[in-house]
């Protein structure tokens, strides 16, 4: 230790000397305590839970369908909702819209774990007018795995030049019913219902999707996996960059990871489930599906399981633009806003029969392709708030289908958020403004 005067302060010349000497080693510790967030959650997420749980989110206010239009209870944009859905007949809910902007409500379905479910059991989402008509429908089933995990369909309300419906200020209808006809399986199913309103850009762009865009697949991200858990719901979903991610999974189980996406960037990934040396064959074992911001589906696909190692890939789908709403397909449609798009994955619980209960690793690698840019001027703001944006701190280097690698204090952003990074920085930034102007003055 220095030597201190009779105040017990050490003199203002060596204290100018230290100070110099200690900005590098504290912005070495500032930068590599920045780094290492890329291996920690962003924020507080809900643990996995036990096999088949699905977590909701922790504010979601709980509601009651209606049997009928009449009767239902109002969701309000900007805010997750708890239901629940009987075997048989729709539940209603409303919405009260204005004339410009457009909405979404997305309907989580969760079956009970352990319950026995058909393939074609789900959930059927629909918005109609005040006079019947109807502006959208959606839906989505267990599929051939007949595993009992989380579905998950969206109601839209959408406002085009040359739409003629649902265009009207006024209160709309959202109903939501089971799938599967006579052979539902049995029991009420948990809801979580998220509603969000997009406001209407202040210049009207393509009013057509893009008819030429890159469908290859890009070469997965290569490198060591590090670590993620993943979260059990949408709500608890953690942030991952571009690379590769190793998580464990089980039977029954679905994660949940969210991955930024701006304006003219696209996502691809792919999932990677390690061997287990047993034997049996389970079809569909292994699902992977992304959904945007809204929650909407975008694409989804599944492979079986054997014991061996198996991969699952998303399909090419086109970078983020306003103007993709407008096409049919889902992985086209789907892309339409920037924000956080949800990579979910599911591993059939009949694994567990023939294979044993896990857990069994998981590899994700996550790529992000093409450079950010500007998207529309919204007119107002959307609920919730910065739904459909990427902050800054939150961007990644896109990667071309080469696998270029990504720029690392970029891809160490993305994953670990700002808030740690951010304020190592600024207290390092004050920190050295104050030595620099006490050198100075001596």
């Amino acid at each position: 230790m220095g030597r201190r005067g009779a105040s017990g302060r050490v003199p203002a010349r060596r204290r100018a000397v230290t100070g110099r000497r200690a900005a590098p080693v504290l912005m070495a510790t500032a930068l590599a305590v920045l780094c290492t967030t890329a291996a920690a959650p962003a924020r507080a997420v809900p643990s996995a839970g036990p096999p088949g749980g699905y977590a909701f989110a922790e504010d979601a206010r709980p509601i009651e369908g209606a049997a009928g239009p009449a009767d239902a209870e109002r969701l309000e944009p900007g805010a997750t909702y708890r239901s629940s859905l009987p075997v048989r007949g729709a539940v209603h809910y409303r919405l009260r819209l204005d004339g410009a902007s457009n909405a979404y409500v997305a309907v989580t379905a969760v079956p009970a774990p352990g319950s026995a479910v058909a393939a074609s059991d789900g959930i059927r989402v629909s918005v109609r007018d005040g006079e019947g008509g109807s502006c959208s429908f959606d839906s989505a089933s267990i599929g051939a795995a007949r595993s009992p995990g989380p579905v998950t369909a969206w109601g839209r309300r959408e406002v085009f030049p040359a739409k003629t419906r649902c265009r009207e200020a006024g209160t709309y209808d959202v109903a939501v019913e089971r799938t599967g006809g006579q052979y539902a399986a049995p029991g009420a199913w948990d809801l979580e219902l998220a509603a969000f309103a997009e406001p209407a850009p202040k210049r009207v762009g393509a009013t057509r999707a893009p008819e030429v865009w890159d469908s290859s697949s890009p070469a997965p991200p290569a490198g060591e996996p590090r670590r993620r858990r993943g979260g059990a719901g949408f709500a608890g979903a953690p942030l991952l960059g571009p690379g590769a991610w190793r998580d464990d999974i089980r039977p029954g189980q679905t994660l949940f990871y969210a991955v930024p996406v701006d304006w003219g960037q696209r996502v691809y990934a792919t999932a990677d489930l390690d061997g287990s040396g047993g034997r049996g064959y389970v079809p569909g074992a292994l699902r992977l599906a992304l959904h945007n911001p809204a929650r909407g589906p975008v694409a989804d696909t599944g492979t079986g399981y054997g014991g061996d190692p198996a991969t699952a890939a998303l399909p090419a789908v086109p970078p983020v633009a306003y103007a993709n709403r407008h096409a049919a397909a889902d992985k086209v449609s789907g892309m339409r806003f920037a924000g956080a798009y949800y990579v979910v994955v599911h591993l059939a619980a009949r694994v567990a029969d023939d294979f044993g209960e896990g857990p069994f690793g998981l590899t994700l690698r996550v790529g992000v392709g093409g450079a950010a840019e500007s998207g529309p001027v919204y007119a107002g703001e959307s609920a919730p708030r910065g739904l459909f944006e990427v902050p800054e701190g939150q961007r990644a280097a896109g990667t071309g289908a080469g696998g270029e690698k990504d720029d690392p204090v970029m891809t160490a952003v993305a994953v670990g958020g700002i808030g740690t990074g951010s304020l190592l920085l600024a207290g390092l930034g004050v920190w050295t403004l104050r030595a620099r102007r006490r050198s100075g003055a001596l």
